[in-house]
């Protein structure tokens, strides 16, 4: 269970109290999927921080951001370490790794195991569970 409960409503209205993108509550609330290359972030290059837009916990710097061509934001690793949490999704036929943000578990996407060097990971997140802080 995540540190951070709330009731359904009260997640929709926080969500649209902070101005999130339409799809915002199907995708970290109910784990859904962004269509590939609609999400605001995704080609996105200035230099900040990306937060959970739930709770606001920071998930990655934008110096883990990279272009996998995948159609989602893609980032090697989590700025800290328990920033993410992973579980094993068994949803459409297919075996993948969810990530949850760890500090109130809204649905973020999956990690691979195709990414950069060092890490080897790509961390492919809906645009619509991310807020950006610029520097």
């Amino acid at each position: 269970m995540s540190p951070i409960q709330k009731t359904e409503q009260e997640w929709r209205e926080l969500l649209a109290a902070k101005g999130a993108e339409p799809v915002a509550y199907a995708v970290t609330r109910q784990a859904a999927t962004e269509r590939p290359f609609t999400g605001k972030h995704e080609s996105n290059w200035a230099a900040g921080t990306y937060r959970c837009i739930c709770c606001d916990a920071e998930l990655f710097k934008s110096d883990s951001k990279f272009d996998a061509g995948c159609g989602w934001p893609s980032f090697s690793q989590p700025s800290v370490p328990d920033a993410i949490q992973e579980h094993v999704d068994r949803s459409l036929g297919m075996v993948r790794v969810e990530t949850v943000c760890g500090q109130c578990g809204a649905h973020l996407g999956h990690v691979f195991e195709d990414g950069p060097t060092p890490t080897g990971l790509r961390y492919c997140m809906n645009s619509a569970s991310l807020d950006f802080k610029p520097l």
